[in-house]
């Protein structure tokens, strides 16, 4: 079954760009998240970590 997929797949035109766009998708995706975590202050993390303790 798989070998039938892979022969209709390698028929596409222009196939092959889509796991390359896949994957700098992905790349882009987490590296932007890891940017926005360890650029966050840690005022605003210590200020977060405390509302369940509030009331």
């Amino acid at each position: 079954m798989f070998e039938q997929i892979k022969h209709n797949m390698e028929n596409i035109a222009g196939i092959a760009i889509f796991p390359i766009l896949s994957l700098v998708i992905f790349f882009a995706f987490f590296v932007g998240l890891a940017i926005w975590v360890f650029g966050y202050k840690k005022d605003k993390i210590e200020e977060m970590s405390q509302i369940p303790l509030n009331d």
